[in-house]
């Protein structure tokens, strides 16, 4: 789903309702293209490929953890802004913006905005 031009975001989540969610609720924010992953794998090839603006984390994917997939890419390519979004707040500590789920377009839109300047 990359495209050029415009904010591109990383969405790293196992969970394909909520990464639909969370693509439809980033493009409200400015977002205009987007890649959806699964696992840490999948998410560094696809910033590889595509280095994203702004990454969204599930704390748990497949086969593994959204921090380690977020390390995995920052390792590789440098510091990119983060939200975690995940259903258990308290497994994701001193990480940055951390959104509980289930979300809301203000909740997610202030993390966002804490870590990723639109301008």
């Amino acid at each position: 789903m990359a495209g050029g031009g415009g904010h591109h975001a990383l969405i790293i989540e196992d969970e394909m309702m909520i990464a639909l969610s969370l693509e439809d609720l980033l493009t409200g924010l400015g977002f205009r293209s987007f890649d959806i992953a699964d696992s840490a794998a999948a998410a560094l090839l696809c910033a590889r490929n595509h280095r994203p603006d702004m990454i969204t984390a599930d704390g748990l994917i497949n086969g593994g953890t959204g921090m380690e997939a977020v390390d995995q890419i920052t390792n590789a390519m440098g510091a990119i802004p983060v939200v975690y979004v995940s259903g258990n707040p308290t497994f994701i500590v001193g990480r940055g913006p951390v959104v509980a789920k289930p979300f809301s377009s203000e909740t997610l839109g202030a993390a966002c905005a804490r870590v990723y300047s639109f301008h």
